[in-house]
């Protein structure tokens, strides 16, 4: 895109030229979802969107009575308000994931931005999404792939699977490590399941809920986070904690694409410690960029 002038041409190279070595993970969080910028060329209707976190944690405030419970409170907390959901009579767990399918996989498709990103040679995605759009999407790419998907096993005596065989393009692994909707049980999304999910994380290798395959690559491959806002203390924990037998002078490149990126955490991650490198671009310019920038041509439908 002509109107698309990175700030860091050399940190923007370095990351197209490790996605095009297959040697990048990709982080892709719920915000990839977002809606088309006015000025993009691409459509997303909003009946084929999964709700964004705050209006989900708005309609699960409605759905549990939650500020007749809880008056006073300014905003609504996503794995606050499920916790509330939850434990309410006539609710429950059930009804929890019951309202997530409801509201995030039935009725959607996979955005123009999931299909460009499916096209890419990611072999390894991590993803906080618990819908299967991302997996679709690969599996309507052309020429199709056949994602290998592993789901995060809460339960503390076992290890999340594995898989036996290296990633590659055609057959990426897809680690969907907050949980799956097929799979009630590995959804993580209230207090105290993000509370277990932390507890997990200091288990010994055979009993630890991140496949050793990820472990072993996020220490030595580059990372690219998709549709997150590092503000999130959770994605943070997650990202130091798998690095942290790490020397930082040997951490590899990590980049996190954010329109806005809190300005604390962007002085201490890349400023301070050169942890992240930000690009403040919109998924709508960015997406289409890089995959032009890879395969040498504007992404078509």
């Amino acid at each position: 895109m002509t109107d698309f002038e990175p700030g860091n041409r050399f940190v923007l190279e370095e990351l197209v030229s490790q996605i095009k070595a297959g040697n990048c993970i990709l982080f892709l969080g719920a915000g990839v979802h977002a809606a088309p910028t006015e000025n993009s060329k691409y459509i997303y209707p909003k009946a084929q969107r999964p709700l964004m976190a705050n209006d989900l944690a708005q309609k699960l405030a409605e759905a549990c009575d939650y500020q007749k419970k809880f008056p006073g409170e300014a905003s609504l907390d996503l794995s606050r308000v499920s916790q509330a959901f939850e434990i309410t009579f006539g609710l429950e767990r059930k009804g929890l994931v019951d309202f997530l399918d409801d509201h995030l996989r039935n009725g959607k498709a996979p955005s123009p931005i999931l299909r460009m990103l499916a096209a890419l040679p990611f072999k390894i995605i991590v993803t906080t999404n618990y819908d299967d759009l991302f997996e679709t999407a690969l599996r309507e790419s052309k020429p199709a792939k056949r994602p290998n998907v592993l789901v995060y096993n809460p339960a503390p005596t076992q290890p999340t699977t594995d898989i036996s065989e290296d990633p590659t393009e055609e057959r990426p692994m897809v680690f969907k490590m907050h949980g799956d909707l097929d799979k009630p049980e590995s959804i993580v999304i209230t207090d105290e399941d993000y509370i277990t999910f932390v507890q997990r994380m200091s288990d010994k290798d055979s009993f630890h809920p991140i496949p050793q395959t990820v472990r072993f690559r996020m220490q030595r491959w580059p990372t690219l986070f998709i549709g997150y806002s590092l503000r999130d203390y959770n994605l943070r924990l997650l990202f130091r904690t798998l690095r942290w037998r790490v020397d930082p002078a040997n951490y590899p490149p990590a980049f996190s694409v954010d329109r806005t990126p809190d300005p604390l955490i962007l002085q201490i991650y890349q400023n301070q410690r050169r942890f992240i490198s930000f690009f403040s671009y919109d998924l709508w310019t960015f997406v289409p960029w890089v995959y032009k920038e890879v395969h040498g041509k504007e992404f078509e439908l």
